[in-house]
């Protein structure tokens, strides 16, 4: 495992971010301020098989190491990296959590795409129980991923038993049914899956999170305002589900809305 030093625990600044209506643009998230990560982690060969760890800022905290493994969005796509998400690792770790933000081979990239996608993933969180010498540990450590990410953790949170929970934000929960939507980014799950439902029934099963065990602690928080991902039938899945109406599908990576405030409400539930 490579570890790169970034900067300093000591240097890292305190980001304040604005208050924001729900509903919020991607172009609010895309302006906000971040501060580095403290380290690069290396999970395996491929360049874009990396984790950047970010330390909580609370000194209450510090000791008692809470971790979030956090898991980008962006449709799958090798367009979208793990950069829209700094500002809400910096929020997570101003409010009191060690956040280990994924980087992963999306399609387009070498070896993307469903499978290779998901076994980034799941190496990628192992790879957090082997660093500094088992610093984290998973049993007390909480999965979130957004929209694509979403998806991401909710699969691999249903194999990876010890981790304490699971939270999609906006989460893809039927891929199946997600492929065959009109939107931007459901016209390109063919991409991620190589082809429709009806071309890849068996491995659209395997990917699909409505049909696959989800780890016991699942959680799923859904706007009533999201048009990219929508909620679809999650009063089916075997898991918890918050909907805020009013809400939309940035606002889950905005540090300055309302749905990260619940979203922090709940991880101090699970990690207390």
């Amino acid at each position: 495992m490579c570890i790169f030093s970034w900067v300093s625990h000591s240097e890292v600044p305190i980001v304040q971010f604005p208050k924001v209506a729900n509903n919020v643009d991607y172009s609010k998230v895309a302006e906000l301020s971040f501060s580095a990560p403290v380290e690069k982690v290396s999970y395996g060969v491929d360049p874009l098989q990396y984790a950047l760890l970010w330390r909580t800022t609370s000194l209450e905290n510090a000791q008692r190491k809470p971790l979030v493994v956090l898991i980008h969005g962006g449709c799958w796509l090798s367009a979208y990296d793990i950069q829209h998400t700094f500002a809400l690792s910096t929020g997570l770790a101003q409010a009191g959590f060690n956040v280990w933000s994924l980087e992963y081979r999306r399609s387009g990239d070498s070896g993307g795409g469903w499978p290779g996608t998901y076994e980034d993933i799941k190496a990628g969180i192992f790879a957090a129980a082997k660093y500094n010498n088992g610093e984290f540990d998973l049993s007390e450590s909480v999965l979130v991923g957004h929209s694509a990410g979403g998806h991401l953790a909710l699969l691999a949170g249903g194999v990876i038993k010890r981790l304490k929970g699971v939270i999609g934000l906006a989460a893809i929960t039927d891929i199946e049914e997600y492929a065959i939507g009109s939107n931007s980014c459901q016209q390109v799950t063919k991409n991620f899956m190589h082809g429709m439902p009806k071309e890849k029934a068996l491995d659209y099963e395997m990917a699909n999170p409505s049909k696959q065990a989800l780890h016991p602690n699942s959680l799923i928080l859904q706007g009533g305002k999201d048009a990219i991902v929508p909620g679809f039938e999650l009063d089916k899945l075997d898991s918890e589900v918050i909907m805020l109406d009013g809400v939309g599908h940035f606002d889950w990576i905005h540090p300055g809305s309302d749905a990260f405030d619940t979203l922090t409400k709940q991880l101090n539930g699970l990690l207390k």
